[in-house]
């Protein structure tokens, strides 16, 4: 049996996570944390197997075609639009509207793509799937 591919819910929820950690890093360390918050967002799916920490707290993990756990260098290259959107949000207003059209369009591919892939999985060639914990509890 195949494994199931993660739901749209469980993605957004766990990404939203993600994002939570990102603002309170920034808020909380004013210098610094806009910038750890961004290298979290780069290699964030390539911590502990496959899987953020909102990964892992909604039991989804990215993994490549071969099944095997999402790499920081891939982590890199599925976060890098979203990246890029998190570096323009230091620009006021401009930067806030191309982050909002950033993560927009990944959210139209998502829900377009028969693969439920968005454009940051195209370009690492990974998807995001639900683990073993999250089957045996649904």
């Amino acid at each position: 049996m195949g494994k199931k591919r993660a739901g749209l819910l469980l993605r957004v929820v766990s990404k939203s996570i993600d994002f939570i950690l990102i603002m309170a890093a920034a808020e909380a360390l004013p210098k610094a944390g806009w910038l750890a918050g961004l290298i979290y967002l780069l290699i964030s799916d390539g911590l502990f197997e496959g899987r953020s920490i909102g990964k892992k707290l909604t039991g989804l993990r990215v993994e490549k075609a071969t099944g095997a756990a999402c790499t920081i260098k891939d982590s890199i290259l599925r976060n890098s639009t979203l990246g890029a959107g998190l570096i323009l949000w230091k620009v006021p207003i401009v930067g806030w509207l191309l982050l909002a059209a950033v993560v927009a369009l990944e959210f139209v591919i998502l829900i377009g793509s028969n693969e439920g892939s968005r454009l940051g999985d195209e370009i690492a060639k990974t998807s995001v799937v639900e683990t073993a914990e999250a089957e045996q509890e649904s």
